[in-house]
């Protein structure tokens, strides 16, 4: 750009040469023998057509320059010109706009003025090192860089050390690319302080020296409890999905024809209901009502017997209503199904038991809590009270700390005195994420050497015993503490059929591909195997159809 000249009309007449070069730059104040004088006008030189000024110059105006000029060799200078690639021709020298870190507002240094330019050749190829400041840096500049202000490329590298106040490490300045800041830093690089990132002389909380996490095989196999619980991913694949082309009028027109009349097609039943979801078969049960003004539960109740029809009202329930249901029969008339209120109220995680709670409330007008409490007794009662509040800290975040103290009081509350104080394993099994049990286990093993289960089986006994097995067995693999249950559930002579009938029904829909995986590595047989050679007729063939095998 430029400014408008200064002066009368027409400008001031041309100088009647260029200046002479030679060894003292600009010409004296007094100005060259037989060359014209004009006034100064204010703020400027006349008639100058003044450009953009160069990286020299705003250097120059804003640090001073040396004796003699910048503090830069001088270049070699174009024939016959000022440094400015020619002789001036109407004017003053054209000065170009800075671009290196000391940029700021154009200072105008003209000619005549003390410090005046020494000669430059801007015409000359660029010199290493250009725009770098002096050894010892400018008055007033903070080492290794102007304070506050990023580094720019091609102007120097900032210290190794640290990077500037306040800001982030630039690519390419001796520091390469970070996943993110608040990590660990990488061998060989350092990191400035105040990042969050550079970890403890001791490393990291439960972690390698270094900074580094230990290895997975260092935690049992489950991977690294103090990383995010998502570390630990627990792998679930239903035997029974939701049926293609699904339409409830049909099927519930089907069923009533398969009880209508004299006999009962069983096959029909069977075909639909075990090989249908449980969203599905609630469609079903509500359309039956719809079409023929009849429940379809109690249908089936007239009409079935036996363990087939165990199984297929236990298949009309929702999952929530069916864990109330079976908890019922468990606790009603004389004696309790005690091996069956341990395995639903310590296998169902928080939101199945508050769903659980409030289905029993609705289906027999009566609290859960109550009825426990007045079915069991002592340790074993408060367990299954804890559980029933339905208020573990899933969420919970793994704290190998909490897991290290959690570990030493589960030692001092048994092995480590005479008589056992229950309630401190009952305060950790009841109320930790299962991902905080899991590094509680490990640091217990580490702190004696042994496992937790051996502890609590030589600690407690009865009811009390199998209920915190349950927890721990769940919390290492829930599909083998299922698979366990039923292999015993059919071994040896007779059938615990509600309880086969229960793990199949609720685990069908959920990990069922995981259970059979498991049954067949512990017991060496398939689990299918196992329910034909224990169960027949209608009843084998229902449960055949959930767990996914052939009749």
């Amino acid at each position: 750009m430029s400014y408008p000249p200064y002066g009368p009309p027409g400008g001031y007449p041309p100088a009647g040469g260029a200046y002479p070069h030679g060894q003292g730059g600009y010409p004296p104040a007094g100005g060259m023998p037989g060359a014209p004088s004009y006034p100064a006008a204010p703020g400027g030189y006349p008639g100058a057509q003044v450009s953009m000024p160069t990286p020299d110059s705003a250097s120059a105006a804003a640090y001073g320059s040396a004796p003699g000029g910048l503090p830069y060799a001088p270049q070699p200078g174009a024939p016959g010109g000022l440094g400015f690639g020619g002789p001036m021709q109407g004017g003053p020298p054209q000065v170009a706009m800075p671009s290196g870190p000391s940029a700021g507002q154009p200072t105008y240094q003209m000619p005549g003025q003390p410090g005046g330019y020494p000669p430059q050749a801007y015409n000359a190829p660029p010199q290493p090192g250009y725009g770098q400041p002096p050894a010892g840096g400018y008055p007033g500049q903070a080492p290794g860089g102007f304070p506050g202000q990023a580094p720019q490329p091609g102007y120097g590298q900032p210290p190794q050390a640290g990077g500037y106040p306040g800001q982030a490490p630039q690519a390419g300045y001796g520091q390469p690319p970070q996943a993110g800041y608040g990590q660990a830093p990488q061998a060989g690089y350092g990191q400035p302080a105040g990042y969050g990132s550079a970890p403890a002389p001791a490393g990291y909380p439960g972690s390698a020296p270094g900074g580094q996490q230990p290895p997975a095989a260092a935690y049992g196999g489950y991977g690294n409890p103090g990383a995010a619980s998502s570390v630990y991913k627990v792998k679930e694949n239903g035997t029974l999905r939701p049926a293609a082309n699904f339409n409830a009028e049909t099927d519930s027109q089907k069923l009533r024809k398969a009880m209508k009349g004299l006999g009962t097609d069983e096959k029909a039943i069977i075909d639909i209901l075990g090989y249908r979801s449980t969203d599905q078969r609630q469609q079903i049960k509500l359309m039956y009502k719809t079409c023929f003004g009849r429940d379809l539960l109690q249908d089936l109740k007239s009409e079935l017997s036996g363990h087939f029809e165990d199984a297929c009202i236990a298949l009309l329930y929702t999952r929530e209503e069916y864990d109330a249901y079976e908890l019922r029969r468990a606790m009603r008339g004389a004696g309790t199904d005690e091996a069956a209120l341990i395995e639903i109220l310590c296998t169902r995680n928080n939101k199945q038991i508050l769903a659980m709670v409030a289905a029993y409330k609705a289906m027999y007008g009566r609290k859960l809590e109550q009825d426990i409490v007045s079915e069991t007794s002592g340790h074993f009662k408060k367990l299954l009270v804890s559980m029933t509040t339905g208020g573990r800290m899933e969420n919970q975040p793994v704290d190998q700390a909490k897991a290290q103290q959690d570990a030493k009081a589960l030692y001092e509350a048994g092995q480590k005195r005479w008589g056992t104080d229950e309630n401190t394993f009952n305060r950790i099994l009841a109320a930790q994420s299962y991902e905080q049990l899991r590094a509680v286990f490990e640091a217990y093993s580490r702190i004696v050497n042994q496992d937790i289960e051996k502890a609590i089986v030589s600690e407690m006994s009865g009811d009390l015993e199998r209920s915190m097995l349950t927890i721990v067995k769940v919390v290492r693999n829930k599909a083998a503490y299922f698979s366990d249950r039923l292999y015993y559930s059919m071994k040896g002579a007779g059938t615990d059929d509600r309880t086969l009938v229960r793990v199949v029904v609720t685990r069908a829909e959920v990990d069922m591909v995981q259970i059979k995986e498991e049954f067949a590595k512990r017991f060496g047989k398939t689990l299918e195997s196992f329910i034909r050679d224990d169960i027949s007729g209608d009843y084998r063939r229902i449960m055949m159809a959930m767990v996914g095998g052939v009749p």
